[in-house]
């Protein structure tokens, strides 16, 4: 559930104050942390060899810009994003596509379009069906089985939108666009562009599980946990060489119960469900936009179809985890993560490459 206005901006201003300098091997590389809020969640900056006030700085420009895209890309609170799915469903007719949403919907198609459309924001109807919109987990109950069916009928696909230029278009009105799956890793990378562009070339961002990097730690790799089945205890701990991004959708990062039933937020567009055969899925790609992305259409593929899917989006490195605790892994994956679990079957495949 969204916090009112006053609440967020008390919140964002205690994890900008909350940095702090943690320690460093020399006084030349200062180790400083701190926390931004942003997309109903928190993410966690790291910055190394920047001074304490130096990184105060950096995080209100920082938490500024990402509360500028939350607000752009929101999916059902008023703004562009609303404002796009309203005109889709109106009519087919071409309308100037707003220039804070523009980048992300042409990156989003393409991925989508390499992913066999299993990434697939073109879903927000079913999204929105289904309660993970802002709901809390008590409150959420599976839709009717009439409605996802609708929805699944009418195939809504980022296929159906047509960018010209500046204008754009949908030919299918069931389109609604929810960029859940991509905008947490787009505004990441923005947000590392502009720390590049602030001349800072060792820091990490990271959120639920989720890192971008740049540079090093000390001269030391980052690392990133991957959590296990259910979310308890760390699976394996991934290793980010230099500038890099690992991205991990899981079962139980959003999900409730009903009857007995576990339900989570990764929808299968092709049935309308919850996809299933997969708990979790790793990849580590040198943009967290694609790792985002890959991550949830992996997850959606499932053990039988991750290797055909990653190798068509054009991703070196996987691992996914099954709905039986086995570890599926390319070769690639295999030699960059260290697992820790014992007694788990792991599942090597063939080179993606």
């Amino acid at each position: 559930m969204r916090l009112p206005a006053t609440q967020r901006l008390r919140g964002a201003l205690l994890g900008i104050a909350a940095i702090i300098l943690v320690g460093a091997c020399s006084q030349k590389d200062p180790v400083s942390r701190g926390k931004i809020s942003a997309f109903d969640t928190t993410m966690e900056i790291t910055l190394i060899g920047i001074n304490r006030q130096r990184a105060v700085e950096i995080a209100s420009v920082l938490e500024s810009d990402m509360q500028m895209m939350e607000r752009a890309w929101h999916a059902w609170m008023p703004g562009p994003v609303a404002r796009m799915n309203t005109l889709f469903n109106e009519s087919d007719s071409p309308f100037p596509a707003p220039p804070s949403v523009l980048p992300l919907l042409r990156i989003s198609k393409t991925l989508s379009e390499q992913s066999e459309d299993l990434f697939n924001p073109a879903i927000g109807h079913l999204f929105r069906a289904w309660g993970f919109q802002g709901k809390p987990a008590r409150c959420l109950r599976p839709p009717s089985k009439d409605l996802i069916d609708e929805v699944v009928n009418a195939k809504p696909s980022m296929r159906d939108i047509e960018i010209v230029g500046f204008r754009i278009s949908s030919s299918n009105q069931i389109v609604k666009l929810d960029f859940r799956d991509i905008q947490k890793g787009f505004a990441i990378d923005r947000a590392i562009s502009r720390l590049q562009e602030m001349k800072i070339s060792n820091a990490s961002i990271s959120t639920e599980g989720n890192l971008r990097a740049i540079g090093s730690r000390d001269g030391h790799p980052w690392s990133v946990p991957v959590r296990g089945p259910g979310g308890s205890g760390v699976l394996a701990t991934l290793q980010i060489r230099g500038n890099e991004a690992a991205f991990t959708a899981a079962a139980y990062k959003h999900s409730f119960s009903w009857e007995g039933k576990l339900y989570h937020d990764i929808i299968d567009p092709r049935i309308g469900y919850p996809a299933e055969g997969a708990s979790s899925v790793t990849v580590l790609h040198p943009n967290a936009t694609t790792a985002d992305a890959a991550a949830t259409a992996l997850f959606i593929a499932g053990p039988k179809d991750w290797h055909r899917v990653a190798k068509r989006m054009g991703i070196r490195y996987v691992m996914l985890t099954d709905s039986q605790g086995r570890v599926h892994m390319n070769p690639a994956m295999q030699a960059r993560v260290k697992l820790h679990a014992r007694n788990r079957t792991v599942i090597i495949s063939e080179p993606l490459t």
